[in-house]
Parts: C-alpha cells; sequence; structure tokens
C-alpha cells in the first residue's frame, strides 16, 4: 500500500526536474530582438581565462547572450567538444564549480581527465606547479584550475601552454562565477543590457569582504562593468576596510557611489540585488560571516528584491527563502553550466560544430 504522505501527486510528477524553486527567468529574454555577435566572442579563442578584468561589458554581454542560447536549444547531439580533453584540477574542495564544469563538457561530448584532491597529485611530496603544468601540456586542451594559493595562477602558467580557466585561486578571484552571477541577473533584468533611466538603476548590495572573499570580490569587478545602470554599491562588511587598496582605486575610477555598514539591516530595504556569500578560504582554513550577516524570515526585503548566493551556505542564508521570488540563487547555480559551455565553445574554438539553423549570430 502506498503512504500517501509520500506519495507524489500529479503535479510534481509533471514537473521539470531542470525547473528550480524560487525565480526561473526564461533565458530567451536576453535573445529577444538580438543576435550574438561571434566575433566578440572570438576574442576568447585560445585565451586564458584568469580574471573578469580580461572582460569589458559587451565581451560579458555575448558570453551571457550565448550562454541563453545553450540553455534554451538543444545542442547535445552536433558533439561541440567531440575528441578535446579537458583536464579539471581541483587542489581544494569544490562541489558546484567541479561538478559544474564537468557538466558542461559531458554534455557537449568533450572527455575529462581529474583531480578531484590535490594530496592524490605529485604536489603532495613536493612537485612544483612549474612541473605540473608542462606535464598538463601533453595530457589535455584545456585546463580548469582551482587552488588554495592565490600565487597558483601565475606559477602554473610558466609552463603551460594550453588555456588555463581559473576556478579559484586561494582569496583571488572567481572569474566564472561571476559570469555565472551576472548571467543570472541578466535574465531576471534584461534591460541592464542597454542604458536604465536613473529612477530605475540598481542598488546593489554585497555581504562580505571583497578584499579577502574571491567570490565576492570577482562580482565587484564585473559589476563595475555596468556601472551605468548601478546607482549605488553597499558593502555590508565587519571589516572597516572590507576592499583593500586595489578594489578601492578601480571602485573610485568607475564612478559609483560606495556605502559600507556592518548591519545588512541598515540598507536591505532599498538593495534591488544582494548578493552573498558564507565562507573565505584564508591561508590553510575557511572563514565564515559572522551571523549578523544573515536573511531570514524577519529581513526586511523589497517585494522585488532578488538574492544571489555562489553557494555551499551556511546559517547566512535561511532556507524559508527558497521558495519565494526572492531567490535567484538556484538559477544562478543551475546557469553555470551554460556560461561555462559558452568559454569551452569559445576558448576552443568549436563554433563552426554548432548547429547553424538554430544560432542566430550576426
Amino acid at each position: 500500500m502506498v503512504n500517501e504522505k509520500f506519495s507524489p501527486d500529479e503535479e510534481s510528477l509533471d514537473r521539470n526536474p531542470m525547473v528550480s524553486d524560487g525565480l526561473n527567468p526564461d533565458p530567451e529574454t536576453l535573445l529577444k530582438e538580438d543576435t550574438i555577435n561571434m566575433d566578440v566572442l572570438k576574442k576568447l579563442v585560445g585565451q586564458s581565462v584568469l580574471s573578469v578584468d580580461q572582460f569589458d561589458k559587451e565581451l560579458v554581454l555575448e558570453v551571457c547572450k550565448f550562454a541563453a542560447l545553450l540553455e534554451s536549444t538543444e545542442i547535445a547531439k552536433s558533439h561541440p567538444l567531440d575528441g578535446k580533453i579537458i583536464v579539471t584540477a581541483f587542489f581544494e574542495a569544490s562541489t558546484r564549480t567541479r561538478l559544474s564544469f564537468e557538466s558542461a563538457v559531458l554534455r557537449l561530448d568533450g572527455k575529462i581527465i581529474s583531480i578531484s584532491d590535490g594530496k592524490s597529485t605529485g604536489q603532495a611530496k613536493g612537485e612544483s606547479l612549474n612541473d605540473i603544468g608542462e606535464m598538463f601540456n601533453a595530457y589535455g586542451d584545456c585546463v580548469v584550475m582551482r587552488h588554495t594559493e592565490t600565487s597558483a595562477v601565475e606559477e602554473i602558467l610558466t609552463h603551460l601552454r594550453i588555456p588555463l580557466i581559473n576556478a579559484g585561486n586561494g582569496s583571488g578571484e572567481h572569474p566564472t562565477q561571476s559570469l555565472a552571477d551576472w548571467f543570472a541577473i541578466l535574465k531576471w533584468k534584461p534591460e541592464l543590457k542597454g542604458q536604465l533611466k536613473a529612477e530605475n538603476k540598481i542598488h546593489l548590495g554585497i555581504l562580505g569582504t571583497p578584499g579577502s572573499m574571491r567570490a565576492v570580490n570577482s562580482f565587484l569587478r564585473m559589476s563595475l562593468l555596468f556601472k551605468d545602470n548601478i546607482k549605488q554599491i553597499s558593502i555590508i562588511s565587519e571589516m572597516a576596510d572590507p576592499l583593500g587598496e586595489e578594489l578601492t582605486n578601480k571602485v573610485k575610477e568607475s564612478g559609483i557611489t560606495i556605502h559600507i555598514t556592518n548591519d545588512v539591516n541598515e540598507v536591505v530595504e532599498d538593495l534591488d540585488v544582494i548578493y552573498m556569500n558564507s565562507i573565505a578560504f584564508l591561508g590553510d582554513s575557511y572563514k565564515s560571516l559572522d551571523s549578523r550577516f544573515k536573511l531570514d524570515s524577519h529581513t526586511k526585503l523589497k517585494d522585488d528584491a532578488v538574492v544571489l548566493h555562489p553557494l555551499a551556505r551556511l546559517d547566512e542564508l535561511d532556507p524559508i527563502l527558497d521558495d519565494t521570488h526572492h531567490n535567484l540563487y538556484f538559477t544562478q547555480a543551475h546557469g553555470a553550466v551554460f556560461v561555462r559551455q559558452a568559454l569551452f565553445i569559445s576558448v576552443l574554438n568549436r563554433f563552426n560544430k554548432l548547429p547553424k539553423e538554430k544560432i542566430p549570430t550576426a
């Protein structure tokens, strides 16, 4: 006999498993009355993706539009990465990022060789990243690397000649995460592609310390590319100087008004987009955000405000928000696969493998 309490109803059986709780903006809104400029995307051919600073607004928009096309179009049968081998080298623990990259490759019919634990590599015995990079040249066509050391990207590039995609280097950057972040935001508000009127510009809130947390570091850098549509950025941090000298100078150059506070409740009622992070890797350990910087059922969010979080989360983001229209973080996580597919196809120059009848390009 079926236990009625746990038996699925017709609605749940019919539900698309790819559709998450919270907001699920249609990716095709990014393609309406617009085309993908492949000449812009081809700037990535053969290039490593190391920092947000390699991108301008135009390139971010084209990557996100391409990701929107990949999300809304069946291209797996074209086998865009057939014959390509991707090395996923994760010297630091990861769930979403590693699986997202590997899912992106496998769905495009590429092949993967993987390091899922740095302790299983020669580096655990003292081998240098310089030498590991030299070996990677013979093993694959592109390397995706995450490492606990901020200097790891520079070190492995000493001898690495195939493209490298930075999946997080210590407290440095996480550029593909920021692309996934802005892909979600642009699907939510595609008007950000153009020029908003002054009254429609967004107030962006960042809970975290960009100077030492790589996800919020990269998110802030990429947000500065959209400065014309941002009226203010509020940074909620326990640090008096959450940016550091370099980011402070970048923000000053952008002309965006920055407000720094240590209390989310001071600004939350005016925030349109709230970007959170829970943990930062500092030295050889993880540091959690203070529980004061959290969102829950008591937080006075604007009715149309959205929340992003790169995950994993701790108690700073209450699951009670999961089934609300404020939740953009599940869409953010799911969309990362398509952003990374767009990068692989671009970096490895596999545009000619795409089904031409379905690719509206200019």
